[in-house]
């Protein structure tokens, strides 16, 4: 990671340079680094976009630039920046977890208007992935209460996905016509069907379908897609009939920006996310790209529920789910406070 208020010197044909955030690649070309803190489920697609970003940013300003990842729980990600991690940009699970490094007085307000869609370059849902033939014959959410029926899930206290996972569940028993009172009686059922409680995502998806546990794993989209690449015609799909729009959140930390003097690269980079190149690449990662255009070229014809194996054509979006956007839940402040702060409703439901 990154040092800051000292110089460090290193030294290429018999001169020295002083510098703060930059060091040598070759001898005497200059190369910047930036940092992106992410989430767990995005591993795959940042290791190919920084690439595409480095070399776009080469042919148009000469400068060599490295970024540097990290990933992790999302929400745990935010308290690490909040708390001092140095990051240049945050590419997080949701708005309230940006909110969190906001609230420190590292991100400036109205962040989420820098970007289009509510700096929001592309979106996800909620899925289950099951074993080869869905022994358990888990259609909906209904199915998780089963007795018997094992369930894998991250935290919502330590993983953004995790808190889309609950969002998800809730509407679904609320669109049942179930009060407040017996969702949340329902949501508690399918926690006490929880076998592991994992920190993030990729934890979540290692102890399914790597280590065996578990019937059924609540996961992001693109999750479970790349299970199904990852562990040919060990698993599949089920799309459930109602899940939520989630929308992972890109955003600068402008204190660190502005201290490294990266704020133009940063705000390139978060932009670069928008290109034509950037939103394919992020639907070839089983994201679903903002670009509504983009989208339809991976929109399957079919509205098949069960989808057993990525399509050879490569269409894989089925695009008539009934999706909550957080609107529904009154904005992450309050969704936050409702469900997820220290005495809400998940910490009643998991006590």
């Amino acid at each position: 990671m990154k040092k800051y208020g000292f110089f460090k010197k290193l030294i290429c044909l018999g001169m020295i340079f002083s510098l703060t955030f930059t060091g040598l690649s070759g001898c005497g070309q200059k190369k910047t680094e930036l940092v992106n803190v992410s989430y767990d489920a995005t591993r795959e697609f940042y290791k190919e976009y920084n690439r595409l970003f480095e070399d776009y940013w080469y042919d148009k300003t000469g400068e060599k630039v490295e970024v540097i990842q990290s990933h992790g729980g999302s929400g745990k990600q935010a308290l690490e920046v909040a708390n001092g991690l140095g990051a240049d940009v945050v590419t997080l699970a949701l708005e309230g977890d940006v909110n969190v490094i906001r609230n420190e007085g590292l991100i400036d307000d109205g962040y989420i208007d820098d970007y289009s869609d509510d700096s929001s370059p592309y979106t996800s849902t909620i899925v289950f992935l099951v074993r080869k033939g869905n022994p358990k014959n888990i259609k909906d959410w209904d199915d998780l209460l089963n007795d018997g029926v094992k369930v894998i899930t991250p935290n919502p206290k330590t993983s953004g996905g995790a808190r889309w996972n609950f969002l998800a569940a809730w509407y679904y028993f609320k669109k049942q016509g179930q009060t407040d009172e017996q969702v949340q009686a329902s949501v508690t059922k399918l926690y006490k069907n929880v076998a592991v409680l994992d920190s993030g995502a990729r934890g979540s998806s290692t102890t399914f379908a790597e280590n065996g546990q578990g019937d059924v794993l609540i996961a992001w989209e693109n999750e479970a897609f790349f299970a199904l690449q990852e562990y040919p015609g060990e698993y599949e799909i089920v799309v459930p009939s109602a899940s939520v729009l989630c929308q992972p959140t890109v955003a600068k930390v402008d204190e660190v920006t502005q201290m490294n003097g990266t704020a133009e690269l940063a705000d390139a980079y978060l932009s670069f996310l928008y290109t034509d190149d950037a939103q394919r690449l992020e639907a070839q990662n089983f994201y679903r790209p903002v670009n509504k255009d983009i989208q339809k070229e991976y929109e399957s014809s079919s509205d098949a529920r069960n989808i057993k194996e990525i399509l050879s054509d490569g269409k894989w979006i089925v695009s008539d789910i009934d999706m909550a956007d957080i609107g529904y839940f009154g904005g992450w402040e309050a969704a936050t406070q409702k469900f997820f702060s220290d005495g809400g409703i998940f910490d009643k439901i998991y006590d």
